[in-house]
């Protein structure tokens, strides 16, 4: 194919064309026609998550999605299984403090049967009381294996000690005890109640016509109920200070972070330039003077957490016990660096030039435009196309990157945990101090 040939394609792979259908009984259709492509990927996503969840069945929305894979009225366990490996396709799940999302990803030829499995795990649970004692099991050791990796951990304790006392700082697999207390009533109601059409985003990319899919889901989802649960939520407040972990560790762990912005924000993509000046790419200050400049960590970076009411800028480094001051001072230092000094014009223009690649990188897939597609619906009741996003980031000024660093940095602002052999370490929170 010659180069203008790949260009063309390229630009319609990326201009795409989204498709908004409302049904009857609340439930949204998205579709998006990749017609340079074969593969299809197709999404059902649940508003609800581990925040919609009260203490008392802290981890039921994760285990639902546990439970959904165990059969149906006519399906068991192996049967799905079975059914997707002979289209060669993909199924899976996964649940957030926001949503949860039910997706399987095969040939354009295969999507219809990829629907009715769906469909049905999501219509005809049979939450069999065996499967569900025996999945307890399974997710008790998914909560165990948490806890013997360190730098998932690490985030973890951070999480639930910044958002002490609210829903977002619940840790979505919840805890033992709350797992091991489910039982068949309790899911059935929980499920009754929120798994409704009204609480569903259905997404489909890749090479489809919206028509066609349209047809297919009101054969398939036709049946979903009109009720929906209704929630209120409250913007969380993050507690500041430095909380401690020892564990015999060859590293210590360190998550450190202050509040960010929700996802609706009108400072979101300056937020986006600021953390890949941050940490978020190899060029990063963070990357640069931690690891490359003085060869203290192995991985080391910054990251945006954002929510529908609250969010957080976080940064984390796994290094040797003796260089845990050294990089919670250096990370300070960036952090003073931002909120008092404009950067330069060339590093302001090297991490748009980041983010315009990884932007368009990251949208190539029938999956990634899937879930970018369905994301945008649930935060934004709206589609931005390629083009706004950006043109949103280039329009961040150095003046616009200091304004928002002054304001996510204030003095006393900063949280951090740290993980490890930390008995020695004669930590402080006068040292967090951004002064």
């Amino acid at each position: 194919m010659s180069a203008g040939r790949r260009r063309r394609a390229a630009d319609r792979l990326l201009s795409g064309m989204i498709v908004r259908e409302q049904f009857d009984n609340g439930l949204c259709l998205l579709t998006e026609s990749m017609p340079d492509v074969r593969s299809v990927s197709f999404a059902a996503w649940l508003t609800r998550g581990s925040r919609h969840e009260s203490a008392t069945h802290s981890g039921i929305a994760h285990f639902i999605e546990h439970m959904l894979f165990k059969g149906t009225a006519t399906r068991s366990a192996e049967d799905i299984a079975q059914e997707i490996d002979s289209l060669g396709g993909q199924l899976d799940a996964f649940t957030a403090k926001e949503c949860a999302s039910y997706y399987v990803k095969v040939l354009d030829e295969h999507l219809p049967r990829a629907v009715d499995v769906l469909a049905d795990l999501l219509l005809h649970p049979a939450f069999d009381a065996g499967d569900i004692e025996r999945e307890k099991k399974v997710v008790l050791e998914e909560i165990k294996m948490v806890e013997d990796t360190p730098d998932d951990l690490v985030h973890e304790l951070f999480t639930q000690r910044f958002w002490s006392g609210h829903p977002l700082g619940r840790p979505i697999l919840g805890v033992p005890e709350t797992v091991a207390d489910l039982d068949r009533a309790t899911l059935c109601e929980y499920f009754g109640r929120v798994y409704s059409a009204k609480n569903l985003v259905l997404a489909v990319a890749g090479h489809v016509d919206h028509a066609a899919v349209r047809d297919l889901v009101a054969e398939t989802f036709g049946a979903l109920p009109l009720n929906g649960d209704q929630i209120e939520t409250s913007a969380p407040r993050a507690k500041p200070g430095l909380a401690l972990r020892n564990k015999p560790l060859e590293q210590c762990h360190i998550c450190l972070g202050v509040s960010g912005y929700p996802h609706q924000h009108d400072d979101r993509y300056v937020c986006y330039v600021l953390n890949v000046v941050l940490g978020g790419s190899m060029s990063s200050r963070l990357f640069q003077n931690i690891r490359e400049k003085r060869g203290l960590a192995y991985a080391v970076s910054s990251g945006l957490v954002s929510y529908r009411d609250g969010g957080a800028v976080t940064i984390y480094a796994g290094c040797d016990t003796d260089a845990v001051r050294e990089v919670i001072d250096l990370v300070v230092a960036e952090l003073q660096d931002l909120r008092d000094r404009p950067i330069a014009s060339e590093e302001l223009q090297r991490a748009k030039d980041h983010l315009r690649g990884s932007l368009v990188l990251g949208l190539e897939s029938t999956s990634s435009r899937m879930s970018h597609m369905a994301r945008q619906e649930i935060y934004f009741g709206r589609q931005f196309t390629l083009d706004e996003t950006l043109q949103g980031v280039e329009r961040v000024t150095s003046d616009d990157v200091q304004r928002v660093a002054r304001d996510l940095f204030p003095p006393g602002g900063l949280a951090a945990t740290v993980l490890g052999p930390v008995d020695r370490l004669g930590l402080s929170d006068d040292q967090l101090g951004l002064v």
